[in-house]
């Protein structure tokens, strides 16, 4: 029996090893070998997650055809991965993909790293700053004191509680969004609340246009529910949205869902304007849409200047056409596994009969621990030291950043977690695998896109400052080093770094 659970086709699999490509070689560089080259794309896939392991690849003859080499070029390069242990083979069955034992098995999202790595490594895929103290203990404390009715009960509040409903309707209607409680249902972070909306609205082969690029975990939940991803390239900058392009997709395609981050965009912290979030919900509309509006960095304006528009959904007060998600882990805390989705009664009352063969509900403390904050004015003090930290943070990288590599480009973000940077022509895949043996970790560009878009980009969080900063740029000029060298094979052993 085959041991592969998917295949990737010739066309597919050259696609995604052309968009690995760098730019022209400058004096020096070691040029590999052909099938050497194609050995470690191929591996480099594998690594990443956008070839997923056991995955059937093309036979020699097909993949040669497609990208116009030798099917002795071929051979080799498989015969270097099985022997390097990214390939196994079977006579009959073909060739799939795998990982030498002992390594972890590769995410095509980003998960956080393990915390027993963090001394030798500088943790640069996860956008999430630690907790801001005291405000969690004190949230905690205050989730004790009004757990005892709670803990006579069943426990189970599929909907949420209603008293954090309720004071997450009245914080709607304060932004001048009338909104109820039946408005909103409480769900386990806003991952949890998207996975939902695309269960409900977008079954397998349905079509969900998303940014060009958008948030890397949420691209990877889309796929894995069967979706067709449907790309909208973000215009120019940080200028938000290019409605051109939403309206003629919107036309065109008409997918059943579009999913946008409006308020600093992960990963490239653009800010929508306030016509654009009118523009698209009218087009929204009139296809018949429905536009999920994720909130989650809505509240991290770093510049004290910055004039934030109107929500998304106050261009769709009855939620008709606008589904909105926020959620207390970017502005408060990743632990903090609260989310919200607001929409039309009808809506939230499906959401909530579709999660009785999912989660059941949301954990009562941490419900209380928001409501906690919300209701004390602690939510508020919290959120404004979190965007002293970003915005310390922000500006120690960026000057970082740009006196070791001069040759990256970027527009530093007015608010949000993440710098999104061009790479000065090298491939971002490379450049995360060259950082792993150099001691930091960064995701590449293609996380971010559809079908190895953006390899020429990284994304950098807001998550690191002062000494560590400086180090991690440091270390981010030292893979870029060995990117542009050619140096592919060799280990580099990272120094402990301890903040």
């Amino acid at each position: 029996m085959a041991q592969w659970t998917s295949a990737v086709g010739a066309a597919q699999l050259a696609r995604l090893l052309h968009s690995q490509q760098d730019r022209p070689a400058g004096p020096g560089t070691r040029r590999p070998p052909a099938y050497r080259a194609l050995a470690d794309g191929i591996r480099l896939l594998v690594l990443e997650g956008r070839v997923p392991v056991a995955a059937r690849l093309p036979a020699e003859r097909e993949l040669a055809l497609a990208l116009s080499v030798s099917r002795t070029t071929v051979a080799a390069a498989y015969e270097a991965l099985r022997t390097e242990g990214f390939l196994e083979s079977r006579r009959g069955a073909g060739s799939w993909t795998a990982v030498p034992a002992g390594n972890p098995v590769p995410a095509r999202g980003l998960e956080p790293l393990p915390p027993e790595a963090l001394g030798s490594m500088i943790d640069l895929g996860c956008a999430a700053l630690p907790a801001p103290e005291p405000w969690l203990t004190r949230a905690v404390q205050g989730a004790l004191e009004e757990l005892p009715p709670y803990a006579h009960t069943h426990g189970d509040y599929p909907a949420g509680l209603p008293a954090l409903r309720s004071m997450i309707a009245d914080r709607y209607t304060a932004r001048g969004i009338p909104t109820m409680p039946e408005q909103i249902m409480v769900t386990t972070g806003a991952m949890g609340a998207i996975d939902a909306i695309c269960h409900l609205f977008g079954g397998r082969g349905e079509r969900i246009a998303v940014e060009s690029p958008s948030y890397a975990n949420i691209l990877q939940l889309m796929r894995e529910a069967g979706a067709r991803l449907v790309p909208v390239a973000m215009a120019a900058g940080l200028g938000g949205w290019d409605m051109d392009r939403w309206r003629q997709v919107l036309r065109e395609a008409a997918p059943r869902i579009a999913y946008v981050v409006a308020d600093f965009h992960n990963p490239t912290g653009a800010l929508a304007a306030e016509d654009q979030r009118r523009r698209l919900v009218d087009a929204a509309r009139s296809a018949g849409t429905v536009l999920v509006a994720d909130e989650t960095m809505s509240e991290l304006w770093l510049d004290p200047d910055v004039e934030m528009p109107r929500a998304v959904c106050a261009f769709d007060p009855a939620g008709s056409t606008v589904i909105t998600v926020g959620s207390a882990s970017k502005a408060f805390w990743a632990g903090m596994r609260i989310g919200w989705v607001r929409a039309a009664p009808d809506v939230i009352r499906s959401l909530v009969a579709a999660r009785a063969y999912a989660d059941l509900g949301t954990p009562v403390l941490e419900q209380l621990a928001v409501n906690w904050l919300f209701g004390t004015g602690g939510w508020e003090q919290a959120v404004e030291m979190r965007r002293a930290q970003a915005r310390q943070n922000r500006d120690e990288l960026v000057a970082a950043v740009r006196r070791e590599l001069p040759d990256w480009e970027f527009e530093v973000p007015r608010g949000g977690l993440t710098l999104w940077v061009r790479t000065g022509g090298l491939s971002g895949s490379r450049l995360a695998e060259a950082g792993e043996r150099v001691g930091v970790r960064v995701p590449s560009g293609p996380r971010f896109g559809v079908d190895g878009a953006f390899e020429g980009y990284v994304r950098l969080p807001f998550t690191v400052g002062g000494p560590v900063a400086e180090e991690a740029a440091t270390r981010l000029s030292a893979a870029a080093h060995l990117v542009r060298t050619g140096a592919t094979t060799g280990t580099e052993t990272p120094r402990t770094f301890v903040a």
